[in-house]
């Protein structure tokens, strides 16, 4: 079947961490590893709350502050130097926004209930996209096979004419079983070239 949308994750995909010296600055003022401050932000049970909208980014953030026992106020200085380690890949954006018109664009992200506003505001990429799929916002996220569904049904093609790009091989799994096509995203060229393989350029 032809492909007719090509629907992305966010993390690790759009944007990846380019420069972990201020996030590993910033877990040695803590006191703690690298490593456990990652998983606090991103495997923690108060990250999976937030992915699903039970709580929102600021009670995820005051959460971690409790353990680590960072006052309330330092917090916003906390996280702005955390997120500081991020870039967006700007070539890849080059080439997500070439495809338009041919192809319906969507994102597709398990993230907190910030990211639309990260999209608008600071990497000033959400008018690349079609649709936004957010799970915090719909409340469910991959690889719950529903949320690609919804994915494809906002924009309005059958799950065979997309194509999902996840990091994530559970999520690529999760994809392929609710009936997309789907490549696991290991880089920018590979997933180019897997990309031109199903005739998208």
């Amino acid at each position: 079947m032809p492909i007719e949308a090509v629907i992305w994750d966010y993390g690790s995909v759009l944007v990846r961490m380019v420069d972990e010296t201020p996030r590993r600055k910033l877990a040695e003022r803590l006191g703690i590893r690298l490593d456990t401050l990652n998983r606090l932000v991103f495997e923690s049970e108060s990250a999976r709350r937030g992915s699903i909208g039970e709580i929102s980014i600021a009670q995820h953030w005051q959460a971690i502050g409790r353990i680590l026992r960072i006052q309330d106020a330092d917090l916003p200085g906390v996280m702005d130097e955390f997120w500081q380690a991020d870039g967006l890949d700007q070539d890849l954006m080059t080439f997500i926004r070439s495809l338009r018109p041919r192809y319906r664009l969507g994102l597709l992200s398990n993230a907190w209930d910030d990211l639309r506003d990260q999209l608008i505001q600071r990497w000033q990429i959400a008018d690349a996209f079609d649709d936004l799929v957010i799970s915090a916002e719909v409340r469910m996220q991959k690889p719950d096979l529903r949320i690609y569904q919804l994915a494809v049904d906002r924009l309005g093609v059958l799950p065979e004419n997309a194509v999902f790009l996840d990091d994530v091989q559970a999520n690529v799994d999760g994809a392929r079983q609710a009936g997309l096509q789907a490549i696991q995203f290991t880089s920018r060229a590979d997933a180019l070239a897997q990309l031109t393989a199903l005739g998208v350029s």
